[in-house]
């Protein structure tokens, strides 16, 4: 899997990093600004609410940022910053859910729309259109949290299972049980109109 620039042991990278942890916030700034909308997207596409989404962004490069000093310069700046990203929107989903059950069922009619910004370049839109990117994102969205996350990081960041279980601190085994009962849920919710959504989604 190529990620350029953020490879382990990438030179530019790791001269942000080490002036970031001298005191240098211009260097941190680079590196925001460029993993900015790969971890606004995988926010995006486990939360499903683009103002959400924004705010879990913006803690997950504080959380980098104040662990820095934690940071393995042998190990991807992208990998490392987009675990935590997502284990922060796994925490998120659970609260939100908690908070769910303990409120009697509301349903609000004015939910957010789930129309990916207009303003943000989006990654995966070589791969599918708009209609095609909210179809796949409302069925994303019935997904359990780990199963959601699994599925982003596998198939619009194309982490192999190693990889996604290091994020998702699990084993290979079990992102391979969660991805293959994920493709089964979601291929039971597929109707006509979705199918040429998602029929690459669901291929290995």
């Amino acid at each position: 899997m190529s990620e350029n620039p953020g490879s382990a042991g990438d030179p530019v990278i790791l001269e942000w990093v080490q002036a970031a942890l001298a005191g240098d916030h211009d260097a941190f700034a680079e590196l925001v600004y460029t993993y900015q909308d790969s971890v606004y997207n995988l926010c995006y596409r486990i939360l499903s609410d683009p103002a959400e989404a924004e705010d879990a962004a913006q803690e997950a490069f504080l959380r980098a940022y104040t662990n820095l000093s934690r940071y393995d310069p042998a190990r991807s700046f992208k990998t490392w910053v987009l675990t935590i990203a997502s284990n922060y929107c796994i925490d998120r989903l659970r609260r939100r859910r908690m908070r769910m059950v303990s409120m009697d069922d509301d349903d609000d009619p004015t939910s957010p729309s789930l129309t990916l910004s207009d303003d943000r370049p989006q990654p995966e839109a070589e791969m599918l259109s708009i209609e095609q990117s909210e179809a796949v994102q409302l069925l994303l969205e019935q997904l359990p949290s780990e199963y959601r996350a699994a599925v982003v990081l596998r198939y619009w960041y194309d982490y192999s299972y190693v990889e996604i279980a290091s994020i998702l601190n699990t084993t290979e085994s079990a992102i391979k049980s969660r991805l293959f009962r994920a493709r089964q849920m979601l291929a039971e919710k597929l109707d006509s109109a979705a199918v040429g959504a998602l029929s690459a989604l669901l291929e290995m």
